[in-house]
């Protein structure tokens, strides 16, 4: 199993891009943030502002994996994924719109 917390980009039900942070948390509590678009994809600057929005940064080193989920909808569904860390030592929340 991959180490939490994780970030995930991926279309979402509204189709548009979505960076959520999965954490040990339930699912309908992992901070996320909406691009509110489908195109242009985000940019992995986009994506670090989102995530310092949430409380989050990139673990040292990382970078994003793209995958193409198992049981995706569509043939062209992906989905990226890369380790975080809370950006301090104090909990995180995080912008859950």
């Amino acid at each position: 199993m991959e180490s939490l917390p994780q970030a995930r980009m991926a279309t979402g039900v509204s189709m548009t891009w979505v960076l959520y942070v999965l954490t040990d948390a339930p699912p309908l509590e992992w901070s996320h943030h909406d691009f509110g678009r489908i195109y242009p994809m985000p940019t992995p600057e986009e994506r670090n502002a989102a995530l310092a929005d949430l409380g989050y940064i990139v673990a040292d080193g990382a970078e994003w994996q793209w995958r193409e989920p198992r049981h995706a909808p569509a043939p062209s569904h992906l989905q990226a994924v890369i380790p975080v860390r809370p950006a301090t030592p104090a909990a995180v929340g995080g912008d859950t719109a």
